[in-house]
C-alpha cells in the first residue's frame, strides 16, 4: 500500500492535541505528536516531539483564544518539515442524537453537530471550530469525525433512556457517555484476551467508568453530557437535581436573563465543582496529594469523595455484569496515581479485587493484582489517536 499519512486532531476545552501516523502499511507508525496547552492564558505551551520522543519544538506563548492556538498548529503542519496529511481524523465527544456514526465531515454535518453544543459544552465549540478550519486549510483532504459516543451505542435502552417526560426524550435527551475512544482502545489493546466481564476506569481531569461485556459497552457513568457520573476535576458528577434547582434559584435572584442564569449554573457544575470545588484548592490530583501530605483536610475530603464514588460505581457495574474478570485503570490519574488505585481497590476483596502493593508501585502499563486475586487488575494507557487512525483508514476504504 502507498503512503497514507493520517493527521489526528483532538481538541479539549483549553488544549489542542495532534499527532500523525503513517497508516499505509499494515503497522501504524507514529510520525510526530504535539499539543497547544493553556488556551485562554498568557503562559500557554506549544510543543512537538518526533516518533522517538525528541523535542522538535517547545515554546511558551500567549494563547488568548482558540484561533491563535490553532494557527500555530496549522502553520507548523504546513511547513516542509512534516508530510502533508492524506486524511484527517477529529475526536468529537458527541454529535448529538442525529450524528451517531463515525463518518466523513461536510459543512452540513458540522452545522448539525453544532446544534447540540449543550451535549458537550466544554468540547463541542472548539471541536467544530477546528473542523471548519481544517476543511478550509486542507481543502482537498478528507476529514472524518470519530465520536466518543460511538462506542457507547450498544448500551441497552433501559440504560440509555432517562426517567424524564417523553417530550424531552424525543428531543434526543438520553445517556450518550464519553471517553468512548479511550475505552475502545483498551479493548483493542487487549485483542483476543478481552475478558467477558470487563470494567475500565478512565480517570483523569475528566473521569468515567464503563462496564464492557464481551468487548461491547453495557453501561457507562457519564450521561447526556460529560458532567454526569463520577466526580471529576471540576465537574460535579451525579448530583441531586434539587441541588441544581437550589443553585439556579440563587443565581436567578441576581440575574434577569434566563440564558445568563443557565450559563452561570453550567459554570458552577462544570468548571467550579468536583475536586476543585470540594478542596477549594485545585483540580489536579498531584496538588491534592501534596496538600494531603501537609495535612489539608479539604484536599483529603475531595480525594476521599473521588475514591468513594468510584468504589460505588465498581460495585454497581459488577452487579450489572454478574461479576467481573478484569479491572483496568487508564487516563492520567489511573496510570500515574499509585495511591488512588490502592485506595479505590481497598476493601473490594469481597468482589475478588486485591492489589499487590509492590506491583502497584508503578506508573504506566502493568498488572497490579495480587497472585490470589480472582480479578485481574491492570494499568493500560489509552491509545485514542491510534483508534482514530484505524477508523479513518476504515472509512476511507468505504
Amino acid at each position: 500500500m502507498s503512503s497514507l499519512p493520517v493527521l489526528v486532531l483532538n481538541s479539549g476545552s483549553s488544549s489542542i492535541k495532534f499527532s500523525a501516523y503513517e497508516a499505509g502499511a499494515g503497522e501504524r507508525e507514529k510520525l510526530f505528536e504535539g499539543a497547544v496547552d493553556g488556551i485562554g492564558t498568557d503562559l500557554g505551551k506549544f510543543w512537538m516531539k518526533d516518533a522517538a520522543g525528541r523535542k522538535l519544538l517547545d515554546q511558551t506563548r500567549s494563547l488568548p483564544n482558540r484561533a491563535v492556538a490553532f494557527k500555530l498548529v496549522a502553520d507548523a503542519l504546513h511547513s516542509s518539515s512534516f508530510p502533508s496529511p492524506a486524511a484527517i481524523g477529529h475526536r468529537m465527544v458527541s454529535g448529538g442524537p442525529t450524528v451517531l456514526e463515525n463518518q466523513l465531515i461536510t459543512p452540513d454535518l458540522i452545522d448539525e453537530m453544532e446544534r447540540y453544543t449543550a451535549f458537550a459544552p466544554l468540547h463541542t465549540p472548539i471541536a467544530v471550530y477546528i473542523m471548519r478550519e481544517a476543511l478550509r486549510l486542507f481543502p482537498d483532504v478528507p476529514n472524518f469525525v470519530c465520536l466518543d459516543s460511538y462506542f457507547h451505542r450498544t448500551m441497552p435502552e433501559v440504560v440509555s433512556h432517562m426517567p424524564i417526560p417523553e417530550e424531552y426524550s424525543a428531543m434526543g435527551v438520553r445517556r450518550f457517555g464519553a471517553h468512548g475512544i479511550s475505552y475502545e482502545s483498551i479493548v483493542y489493546q487487549l485483542q483476543s484476551n478481552v475478558p467477558e466481564r470487563l470494567i475500565v476506569a478512565h480517570l483523569g481531569n475528566g473521569a468515567s467508568i464503563s462496564a464492557i461485556r464481551g468487548g461491547w459497552c453495557l453501561d457507562t457513568s457519564m450521561g447526556l453530557t460529560p458532567t454526569g457520573g463520577l466526580i471529576s476535576g471540576t465537574r460535579t458528577g451525579d448530583i441531586d437535581p434539587g441541588v441544581l434547582l437550589f443553585i439556579l434559584h440563587k443565581i436567578a435572584a441576581t440575574t434577569t436573563n434566563a440564558t445568563e442564569a443557565a450559563d452561570a449554573l453550567e459554570t458552577v457544575v462544570s468548571k467550579r465543582s468536583g475536586l476543585l470545588g470540594v478542596s477549594g484548592l485545585s483540580n489536579d490530583m498531584r496538588d491534592l496529594r501534596e496538600a494531603i501530605a501537609a495535612g489539608n483536610a479539604k484536599a483529603r475530603l475531595a480525594v476521599d469523595k473521588f475514591v468513594w464514588t468510584i468504589r460505588k460505581w465498581i460495585g454497581g457495574l459488577v452487579a450489572e455484569l454478574g461479576g467481573v474478570d478484569m479491572l483496568v485503570f487508564t487516563g492520567g490519574i489511573g496510570e500515574n496515581d499509585i495511591d488512588s488505585r490502592a485506595e479505590i481497590c481497598a476493601g473490594l476483596g469481597a468482589l475478588g479485587i486485591e492489589l499487590d502493593r509492590e506491583r502497584n508501585n508503578v506508573r504506566g502499563a502493568a498488572t497490579i493484582s495480587a497472585e490470589g486475586s480472582r480479578v485481574t487488575v491492570r494499568v493500560i494507557p489509552p491509545a485514542e489517536d491510534l483508534m482514530i487512525v484505524n477508523h479513518v483508514v476504515r472509512l476511507m476504504g468505504k
